[in-house]
């Protein structure tokens, strides 16, 4: 099973267009390039998601066969994330098909979005992707959510270190910023599960690199980009996605200069 790289850049997401930033990606090609530029930067993996001609959230397993086949070509190395999000067009079983038959190693997928059809087919689900290879990164909001998915998964996928979690600091809503602190209700959930998995977080606004480098001190990976913040941590609009990458870095270092 593929490891979560520990700095994956999610440049565009579901909702966002170039109204809220002109350099973010919308059309395949302009994924690659701003992946090519966030793996100069120095993300190791990609987090993305497809569009409509019209702009709109897409899912699309045809669509993500050619989009994978055209990035593992253009940026080789580069671990490719895929996502099954909802936003509101999408149901379960279509969610699950894309997840299913995309070609993709790596799907991220919300555990509250897949509870929708009940923790049977959920269950079913979680392990038809271990059967096909698929590392399946659970998406949770809240520590109910990782509640609700150690009660669904078998024990042995819920034990297992290869397990694959992605906690989201906050919400997505206007204005939203996250904070250090909010990373403890998942911790401790951790520590009182007795669980060691591959986890990371993303986190919102100005709060976003802040957030991220105190998760990486406590051993956590991190998703950073346009789909959850367009700004550095002194509130400056960043230039672009790479821009972002290279932010973080720099507080990493300057982090791990620290505590030298």
């Amino acid at each position: 099973m593929t490891a979560l790289p520990r700095i994956m850049a999610a440049p565009n997401g579901a909702t966002k267009t170039k109204t809220d930033h002109p350099a973010l990606p919308m059309t395949l090609e302009e994924v690659t390039q701003c992946a090519r530029a966030c793996q100069v930067a120095g993300a190791d993996g990609l987090h993305f998601h497809l569009r409509t001609p019209e702009g709109i959230h897409l899912l699309d397993s045809g669509a993500y066969r050619e989009a994978l086949a055209h990035l593992s070509s253009e940026v080789p190395g580069l671990a490719l994330q895929i996502t099954t999000e909802a936003a509101g067009i999408y149901l379960p079983p279509h969610q699950r098909h894309v997840a299913l038959h995309s070609g993709a190693s790596l799907v991220s997928v919300s555990v509250r979005e897949m509870l929708r059809d009940g923790e049977e087919v959920t269950a079913r689900f979680y392990r038809d992707c271990v059967e096909a290879g698929i590392q399946v990164q659970h998406i949770c909001y809240g520590r109910d959510d990782a509640e609700a998915l150690a009660r669904v998964l078998p024990v042995e996928m819920f034990q297992n270190p290869a397990l694959q979690l992605l906690f989201v600091l906050g919400r997505y809503t206007a204005g939203q910023t996250s904070s250090p602190e909010m990373l403890a209700p998942f911790t401790d959930w951790m520590q009182a599960m007795q669980i060691a998995p591959d986890w990371a977080v993303c986190a919102f606004g100005q709060g976003e690199t802040k957030a991220l480098t105190a998760a990486a001190a406590l051993g956590g990976k991190m998703r950073v980009g346009f789909e959850n913040s367009l700004t550095h941590a002194d509130g400056q609009l960043a230039k672009d996605n790479a821009e972002r990458v290279e932010a973080l870095i720099r507080a990493l270092k300057h982090a791990e200069k620290a505590l030298a």
